[in-house]
């Protein structure tokens, strides 16, 4: 057991302004779909909202999976979870080799409704003391639906008016002035605020949803249609925004970035058509093949967080027509062994092929067109995949004489 050290007050003021520094440092997830249509900096707050059951605890352990080897501290803060949840979590942090960056406030459904309510303000006091240190801190807030039951149980216990929604009056200020303690100082220090929302029915109009939207810098919300279809995380790309994160953003996704947004809203006008069973034009129809393409990309499984340069090697691919030919059924599975190649071949592969502010699209070219000749002439000769499952002798030959000379 720790010994207590020292103390600090649950509620302390925000950083006045002059103290502040504008968000400049991506915060990387490890998702696809976020880190490329949704990007988060360090120091801002990004709420993730959506309904019940729809991966929203995923997408924040995700974040924090991806910390690890970085000098990020992560705080995990669960209100009203309940116990089981808790546990199950810790677990995950402990097998991923994560509890060394971590720490975990709970304060769960079985405790009490006043430690509900203290809970975020001290998970956000214990991030302080790491951001006057000037470190860079990020916090999960699982989730602000239950704080705001909390505190209208307390409230009416004390017998405060309540008012729409059975809440109080200062239920805004009740997450405002916690919300608000997240930023990015002079001193280098941050604390980056993911709260979590939960809506019913997919109601962002409701009274706590709309107070947290209209406080953060952003939302990802996440469509429960999406997520029974398969498309998981089920990040909405229409309705998710990061109001900061595109000047935080990687440089070089941030390019590929742009021309994935527009392909992705050309095609969600379009897809409606196909529902409806009418014959499509040629332009139309390869606006949806590209648009399914795409979609069917940014899937990923949990707990399974990608490195940027993957991602940005993966994303070029799909935008610059290389896996135009790639079945959607075989697009997981190339993917996979994509990544393995890379993981297997060299290791300053990667490097010189995405350079941090910009893009070797020689080499890129050369490596994707030669890794897909050769992953298509497999499928073509239906050869066994267990002899060489990860590149053959053939290909690391070709790509050794193009990108390392």
């Amino acid at each position: 057991m720790w010994e207590k050290k020292k103390y600090l007050p649950i509620e302390a003021a925000a950083p006045p302004i002059i103290s502040r520094k504008s968000v400049n440092v991506p915060l990387e997830t490890g998702l696809k779909v976020i880190d490329s249509l949704v990007p988060i900096g360090h120091g801002q707050r990004e709420l993730i909202i959506g309904d019940t059951k729809t991966g929203k605890t995923s997408i924040a352990l995700d974040t924090i999976l991806n910390q690890k080897n970085t000098d990020t501290i992560c705080i995990y803060v669960a209100i009203g979870q309940k116990r089981s949840s808790v546990i199950r979590i810790a677990n995950l942090l402990r097998k991923k080799d994560c509890l060394n960056f971590s720490i975990i406030v709970a304060a769960t459904a079985s405790d009490t409704a006043a430690l509900q309510y203290i809970a975020p303000y001290s998970g956000c006091t214990i991030g302080e003391y790491f951001m006057k240190k000037g470190m860079r801190v990020l916090i999960v807030y699982d989730d602000l639906s239950k704080h705001a039951v909390s505190y209208r149980q307390l409230s009416l216990l004390l017998r405060r008016p309540p008012g729409r929604e059975g809440y109080p009056g200062d239920v805004f200020f009740l997450h405002s002035r916690l919300l608000e303690r997240a930023a990015s100082l002079n001193t280098n220090g941050s604390i980056t605020a993911l709260p979590i929302i939960e809506t019913i029915q997919g109601d962002v109009s409701a009274y706590i949803p709309t107070n947290v939207i209209s406080i953060t810098d952003g939302q990802i919300f996440l469509d429960a249609e999406l997520f029974f279809r398969g498309i998981r995380p089920s990040v909405s790309p229409g309705l998710s925004v990061s109001r900061v994160g595109s000047a935080a953003q990687n440089k070089t996704l941030k390019k590929l970035a742009g021309d994935l947004k527009l392909e992705l809203a050309q095609y969600r006008e379009v897809e409606g058509f196909t529902k409806l069973g009418f014959s499509l034009d040629d332009a139309t129809k390869q606006l949806i093949d590209r648009g399914s393409l795409l979609t069917r990309m940014l899937v990923q499984k949990r707990f399974q967080p990608i490195k940027i340069y993957k991602q940005i090697l993966f994303l070029y691919a799909g935008l610059f027509g290389y896996l135009d030919n790639i079945p959607l059924n075989h697009l997981d599975f190339y993917e996979e062994n994509l990544y393995k190649f890379l993981d297997n071949s060299y290791y300053s592969l990667p490097m010189k092929l995405i350079l941090p502010e910009d893009l070797n699209k020689d080499l890129l070219n050369s490596f994707l067109s030669l890794y897909t000749k050769w992953y298509t002439g497999f499928l073509t000769l239906d050869l066994s995949w267990e002899k060489d499952p990860i590149g053959s002798k053939t290909i690391k030959k070709e790509i050794k004489k193009k990108c390392h000379k």
